[in-house]
């Protein structure tokens, strides 16, 4: 008879004397199938006393990894997984203290430990970052299973080496170590584990029978009694059933899933129905399916037979439907939530019905600036929230894009989105090198540099003008422009002959998103926006420039046919 993966859990924490609580925790059992493929989450968090800030960081570091992890793929190790997250999620409270100047003094802003189990199949999985512990007790032997992050300065005094939003690089400590019924975890911040000592952890959790809340709740007491003049956090898990040894087979198949075969109009995979072959390229086949469970329609996306062994694009494959998962927004399309195992390698996408936003261009070639400001509008919505999440598109373009016949719009495909603070990924120009994204895509890409915020920034703006003119702002020179002396001879075509006319602090907005040099930019999505709407001070207070300027070829045909008025009367007079 097979068993599942069965936990008691017991939890309590105080501020002790301290104003407030810095420390936060939580834990995650989900239900099937990914108790199966991702198993339970337990975690910690300590806020450092000497910021005011830090308990929003321990609940975010928390909140995230639980949320995070289980949007990860199925085919990921835990390992993979974890680090990913953490990484992810580290690099976001990096930002946002350098974004409030706390970067300036490492013992401020947005700090923390922290501690994560993940129970899976038979297997406990450790990540670690700072000074909070994981103890395994097990035959009445107590282990600490992690190491203290801190640097010793004197018998008397440390700091902390490691912790959460203290650097861009996270180094994260990661081990495994096997599961045996009845096995106990404790996972316990510093403000427990320096004023109890093993000896009494261990008798205090073998005779004691009943609740572990309240266990947790009386050995925190304890420490509280023995002098604790910290915030105190107590995790206690208990192994009550683990599964048999042939689930650890069914994880090592969905970890070594194939792909699948070419598949067409009326084939059958995983309980889904093809109804139409949306699009096949050397890297990738898309498909419309339905699921006969739910009748939904659902678009799958298989890595071609050419990547099927491509183990670095696979990998940069299956964070695309991690993003998927992570991003909320309407304006992005969400991951489709499959409730069955699957048997192949593939990621599921909801169906938004719509055409690419190209197609759209070809049917309305001279909208309305309302409109395009309308679209526009959405387009960068979505593209906040990869922003926010300290996520960059890499990638967008008219064909990853849908629109409907409402005007409402989806962003699509996230092949080439770059994940802050998880350095696996090649570099774009070496990944995403598709025929078509070149006009799109920023120059700083072509000189080997990173892309950024700033670089979707420049990919909107090629979009703008396209809409209003049906060109490109540098023709088809920025990819042939490889190097920083060549980038400084591209120049910028006014709109002279646009479709759509705009006024002259509007185009002045769209000329700084596409500036050649990224420092030259906006550094927000948001004031791009704003700009566009608005007229912006700066900008409506210029000139607007002589048509010798803005168009020296008109300028000298009027000049030509002045004279030769001119000329004219003269002979006939």
């Amino acid at each position: 008879m097979n068993k599942n993966l069965s936990i008691s859990y017991g939890h309590y924490s105080t501020k002790g004397i301290k104003q407030i609580n810095q420390d936060y925790h939580d834990y995650v059992i989900p239900k099937e199938p990914l108790l199966t493929t991702k198993g339970i989450t337990v975690c910690i968090a300590d806020g450092i006393s000497s910021s005011n800030v830090s308990q929003e960081a321990s609940r975010v570091s928390v909140q995230s990894f639980l949320e995070d992890y289980y949007c990860t793929s199925e085919a990921w190790s835990v390992e993979t997984s974890g680090t990913k997250v953490l990484s992810a999620n580290n690099s976001w409270l990096y930002a946002k203290n350098k974004e409030n100047r706390y970067h300036l003094e490492k013992d401020s802003g947005f700090v923390c430990t922290f501690s994560g189990l993940v129970l899976k199949s038979t297997t406990a999985h450790i990540f670690h970052v700072g000074d909070i512990r994981i103890y395994k007790l097990r035959n009445n032997e107590l282990t600490q299973l992690t190491t203290d992050h801190r640097t010793w300065v004197s018998n008397e005094k440390s700091y902390l080496a490691r912790a959460m939003g203290i650097d861009c690089v996270l180094n994260i400590d990661y081990k495994s170590t096997s599961l045996e019924k009845d096995d106990v975890f404790l996972l316990m911040s510093d403000g427990v584990y320096e004023f109890i000592s093993n000896e009494t952890f261990i008798e205090k959790v073998n005779f004691y029978e009943g609740d572990l809340n309240l266990l947790s709740e009386d050995l925190v007491n304890l420490a509280l009694e023995n002098g604790s003049d910290d915030n105190l956090t107590l995790q206690i898990v208990k192994i009550d059933n683990l599964p048999n040894k042939d689930s650890n087979e069914l994880v090592n198949e969905i970890t070594e899933k194939p792909t699948p075969e070419l598949l067409s109009e009326g084939d059958k995979i995983d309980g889904f129905e093809v109804l139409k072959v949306l699009n096949k390229n050397s890297r990738s086949h898309v498909y419309l399916i339905r699921d006969e469970k739910t009748n939904k329609k659902v678009v799958l996306k298989a890595p071609s037979h050419e990547k099927r062994d491509d183990i670095a694009y696979l990998e940069s494959f299956l964070l695309e439907d991690w993003i998927a998962r992570r991003i909320n927004n309407k304006y992005v399309v969400k991951a489709y939530d499959l409730d069955r195992p699957k048997d192949y390698l593939y990621i599921l996408t909801q169906y938004f019905e719509g055409q690419t936003l190209t197609q759209w261009m070809r049917d309305n070639p001279k909208p309305a600036l309302q409109e395009i400001r309308a679209i526009i509008s959405q387009i960068a919505s979505g593209l906040q929230a990869f922003h926010t999440l300290e996520m960059v598109n890499q990638d967008l373009r008219p064909e990853n894009i849908l629109i409907n016949k409402d005007n409402q719009i989806k962003i699509i495909d996230f092949g080439a989105t770059k994940v802050e603070g998880i350095m696996e990924i090649d570099s774009f120009a070496e990944q995403f090198n598709i025929q078509g994204t070149a006009l799109y895509t920023a120059p700083e890409y072509f000189i080997g540099e990173q892309g950024s915020a700033k670089s979707d920034i420049f990919s909107l703006a090629v979009i703008i003008y396209h809409m209003l003119s049906g060109e490109f702002p540098y023709g088809n020179d920025v990819a042939k422009s490889t190097s920083k002396s060549a980038q400084n001879r591209l120049k910028y075509k006014p709109l002279v002959h646009s479709r759509v006319k705009v006024p002259q602090w509007f185009e002045e907005a769209l000329k700084k998103g596409l500036s050649v040099s990224s420092i030259n930019r906006y550094n927000l999505l948001s004031e791009f926006i704003y700009d566009l709407e608005k007229p912006n001070k700066n900008f409506s207070s210029k000139h607007t420039p002589a048509i010798m300027e803005k168009d020296p070829v008109t300028f000298w045909k009027v000049v030509a046919l002045i004279l030769l008025i001119i000329n004219t009367y003269l002979v006939l007079n």
